[in-house]
């Protein structure tokens, strides 16, 4: 097997002898990148952002940022990474670097300070520049008017850049309106942008990987029948994707595993497709390149998609990652549970398809066997037409929720034939709020029905005190959520 190689900055370079376990942030660091920070160490403050080659939505390649102290540098083999220190142009004659156009605005609107959290701006800046359809999503001709943006959450420039592309880089210095300045006055790439030209070629192929040193082994298999052969193999494996929950027991709690399989990039596990009855989403596929092939085709998938953490972790956090954790309080469960999802788990011996509703078994326990793979989450349809996702949280984005809930209800002629809730936050497990979908179905989609069923909705789960929210608290808002939908679906159509 050919030895494991990274491609940075252009240049082509061995990944040994870095430990399996050393991420792309300190690989990068002890080669002499140093732009590239660690400010927290589990992908909230963005300052490790680098930019990578992937498959395209609109384009042969996307230059996509992600957070390298997350990713686990032989994650990369064969693939391509380009740094802030990389995004200026030099010629052979010696003369200075010449800046990248969001390096340039950057400097001169002021938007750096201290400068440690500049370099990850940059890189996440450069992907939204970067990004094929900007144009089409230009926003008011001054900018923007500080508003909370679309229905979507997003908030748009002129130049159609997504200010919510940078939610996941924080800067403790320099304020926040230089920076949304300078990503408000960035133009579109030049023809002769050589990392625009780039998005019109393929991207690196994944290629089977199997890097061992010292003691610890990473592996990616080629095939889903080569990854489930695997793991009968090494039971002991821990399963990673976009290692955005790995990454951080690694980082904060120093874990290392003895072998560690890769299936972010297994062809069968990166599918999306719709039939007759049901949408069918690849487990593998990252939260962005699912967030925009499905364009608001679920929208409660696509509520969800600008709360769930921030767009850095969402370049790299997959459904079946969320799912195969088991956390009580993920962000996607909720909402597939009110879609009524089922998964489909596989492994040596075959498929299965199970319910949601029947997944979870206890705090971060669930039905898969050892040695299974979540390989696609299936959407039944046709979708409930009246959907909302609620997440309460200290923060408005980039945050972990005290509560989340979500509702799918179908209403016709002014009565719920049907109502699906999911609940995450409230037990030790997501949970769908039966009670209260029975105090609904069947009854007119009135003032005095919401009140009744929100008072069922408050008694749903086990509430608990932590230090995000009391019971009292979370009770409260599980019953106020509902009284919010239906505010919601009945306020009055303006003229």
């Amino acid at each position: 097997m050919v030895a494991a190689r990274i491609t940075v900055n252009g240049k082509e370079t061995p990944i040994s002898p870095a430990a399996p376990h050393t991420t792309v942030l300190d690989f990068l660091r002890e080669r002499g990148l140093t732009g590239t920070k660690e400010g927290c160490a589990e992908g909230e403050c963005g300052a490790c952002s680098v930019l990578v080659a992937r498959p395209g939505v609109h384009k042969p390649t996307d230059w996509v940022a992600v957070n390298a102290c997350l990713v686990p540098v032989a994650a990369l083999d064969g693939q391509e990474v380009v740094t802030s220190e990389g995004l200026a142009t030099a010629d052979a004659s010696g003369a200075p670097a010449v800046l990248h156009p969001v390096q340039e605005e950057m400097a001169v609107r002021g938007g750096s300070q201290c400068g440690y959290c500049t370099p990850g701006f940059i890189c996440s800046m450069a992907s939204e520049y970067y990004r094929p359809d900007r144009c089409a999503h230009a926003g008011p001709a001054d900018g923007g008017d500080g508003s909370d943006g679309g229905s979507d959450g997003s908030e748009h420039g002129p130049n159609g850049f997504d200010l919510h592309a940078l939610s996941g880089n924080l800067c403790r210095c320099t304020g926040y309106r230089p920076i949304r300045d300078a990503a408000f006055a960035v133009g579109m790439p030049a023809e002769d942008d050589p990392l625009a030209r780039r998005r019109e070629q393929s991207a690196p192929q994944p290629v089977a990987t199997r890097y061992t040193q010292d003691d610890g082994a990473f592996l990616r298999p080629g095939t889903l029948a080569d990854a489930v052969r695997l793991l009968r193999e090494r039971p002991e494996a821990v399963v990673v994707a976009g290692s955005t929950d790995w990454g951080v027991e690694v980082n904060i709690r120093s874990r290392r595993a003895g072998c560690v399989v890769a299936v972010d990039r297994l062809p069968e596990l990166r599918t999306l497709h719709t039939g007759s009855d049901h949408i069918e989403i690849g487990a593998a596929q990252t939260l962005t390149e699912v967030e925009r092939r499905l364009d608001g085709a679920v929208p409660l998938l696509a509520e969800l998609f600008p709360q769930f953490a921030s767009r850095l972790i969402r370049n790299s956090a997959t459904l079946g990652g969320n799912l195969g954790t088991g956390s009580p309080i993920g962000d996607s469960p909720p909402v597939l549970l009110a879609l009524e999802a089922t998964l489909v788990l596989t492994d040596a011996d075959g498929e299965r398809e199970v319910p949601l509703s029947d997944y979870f078994t206890g705090y971060r326990q669930s039905v898969r066997r050892p040695g299974e793979l979540i390989r696609a989450v299936r959407v039944p349809l046709p979708l409930s037409p009246v959907t909302a996702f609620h997440k309460i949280a200290k923060r408005r984005f980039d945050d972990i929720s005290s509560v989340a809930v979500a509702f799918a209800l179908d209403i016709e002629d002014g009565t719920v034939r049907k109502a699906r809730i999911g609940l995450g936050g409230v037990a030790a497990t997501p949970v769908r709020a039966l009670a209260t979908e029975a105090a609904l179905e069947g009854r007119p989609w009135t003032a005095r029905t919401a009140e009744a069923a929100a008072r069922v909705l408050r008694t749903e789960g086990t509430p608990m005190d932590d230090h995000r929210a009391s019971a009292g608290y979370r009770s409260a808002m599980l019953g106020q959520s509902l009284l919010k939908l239906y505010a919601r679906t009945t306020e009055a159509v303006p003229s």
